[in-house]
C-alpha cells in the first residue's frame, strides 16, 4: 500500500564534485574591472591575502555552452583581476552547474565581526603569526590585536547572541562595562531593535543601573549631572520591563496576525464581497487590502 504523498525530487548539486585547474586565459570574466575598483581598500586588502596564503575561496565559473575549454566567471572578479595582473597563468576553480551569477553575488555577506575574531584566533593557533596576519588582511597589527581580544570580558550567552550580527568594534569596548545578566540583556535589546551601533550600546550603558556595572561609574557622563543619569537609570529600568512584556506576547500576537490576515485575504479573494466594500465601505476595502499584503511585504 503507497501513500498519497509524492516523493521529493532529487536535489541538483550546485557544483560539480571536484575543482578544476583552470587557464586564466581560458576564463571569461562578465564584467571589466575599472580602475578606482583597484585603488580601493577591498581590492588593496584581497590583493595582500593572496600574496600572504594565496587563494582561498575559489572563484567559481561555468563551463561556456559553446566550448568544452571556455569557462565563465561567475564569482570572483576581484580575485581573477589581481592574478591577471600577478602574472599567473591558471587558478583552482569550482565549477558550477548552472549559470546563476546573480545567486552568487546575492549571497556574498560580509563577515561578521565575532566570526572574524574566531578565524583570526584559528589562524594564530595554527601558527600564523599576527604580523602576517596584518600583511595578508592589509591593516596594522594594532586591529589584529584588538579582534584578537573583542570577547574578553564578554560573556559566552551574549557572544552567542551576536554571533553573526555587524557590531562594531567599540561596541564591545561599551558591553565590557556591564555585568554578565546586563551583557544578555543589552544584546537582546540590540537583536530585537536591530541596532548594533556603538551609541546604541553606549546609550544602554548610561542607562544601566550602578548594580549591573563591572567598576562604579564616574559621577559624571559626557556632561550628564547625577540626577539626568538616575532619570536614564530608571528609563532603562522600565524599558527592559515592556521588552519582556512584548518578548513574552509576541508569539501568541503573531499567530493572531496570521490568522486574521488569511481570513482576510480569503474575504478579498470573493467578488462579491469587494464589490460591495468597493460600493459602500471603500475606506474598509483599503485597510483590508493593506491589511493582506503585509505577508508580503514580510
Amino acid at each position: 500500500m503507497t501513500s498519497g504523498r509524492r516523493a521529493a525530487p532529487p536535489i541538483t548539486p550546485a557544483f560539480e564534485d571536484a575543482t578544476l585547474r583552470i587557464a586564466i586565459a581560458d576564463i571569461m570574466p562578465l564584467r571589466d574591472v575599472p580602475q578606482n575598483i583597484r585603488q580601493s581598500v577591498k581590492y588593496g586588502q584581497i590583493k595582500a591575502s593572496i600574496g600572504e596564503v594565496g587563494i582561498i575561496e575559489p572563484p567559481v565559473v561555468v563551463r561556456a555552452s559553446a566550448s568544452l575549454t571556455r569557462y565563465q566567471l561567475l564569482d570572483g572578479h576581484l580575485r581573477l583581476d589581481i592574478l591577471r595582473q600577478r602574472g599567473d597563468t591558471e587558478v583552482v576553480c569550482l565549477i558550477a552547474t548552472e549559470d546563476e551569477a546573480f545567486t552568487y553575488n546575492r549571497r556574498v555577506n560580509r563577515i561578521a565581526i565575532i566570526q572574524e575574531h574566531r578565524m583570526i584566533l584559528r589562524a594564530v593557533k595554527r601558527g600564523l603569526s599576527e604580523e602576517r596576519l596584518a600583511r595578508a588582511l592589509n591593516v596594522n597589527i594594532a586591529s589584529i590585536r584588538a579582534k584578537r581580544n573583542l570577547l574578553i570580558g564578554i560573556c559566552d550567552e551574549a557572544a552567542d547572541l551576536l554571533r553573526d550580527k555587524h557590531v562594531p568594534l567599540n561596541a564591545f569596548v561599551e558591553l565590557r562595562k556591564l555585568k554578565s545578566i546586563r551583557q544578555i540583556v543589552a544584546a537582546e535589546m540590540m537583536v530585537a531593535m536591530n541596532r548594533y551601533s556603538t551609541n546604541y550600546a553606549r546609550s544602554i550603558v548610561a542607562g544601566t543601573l550602578e548594580d549591573d556595572l563591572v567598576a562604579p561609574r564616574r559621577k559624571v557622563v559626557r556632561g550628564l549631572t547625577e540626577a539626568q543619569i538616575s532619570l536614564m537609570e530608571r528609563e532603562s529600568a522600565n524599558l527592559d520591563r515592556e521588552f519582556r512584556l512584548i518578548e513574552q506576547s509576541y508569539g501568541e500576537d503573531h499567530l493572531d496576525l496570521v490568522l486574521a490576515t488569511g481570513y482576510i485575504s480569503r474575504l478579498l479573494s470573493n467578488v462579491r464581497v469587494v464589490r460591495h466594500l468597493a460600493q459602500h465601505h471603500s475606506d474598509l476595502l483599503n485597510e483590508f487590502q493593506r491589511i493582506a499584503d503585509i505577508p508580503k511585504a514580510a
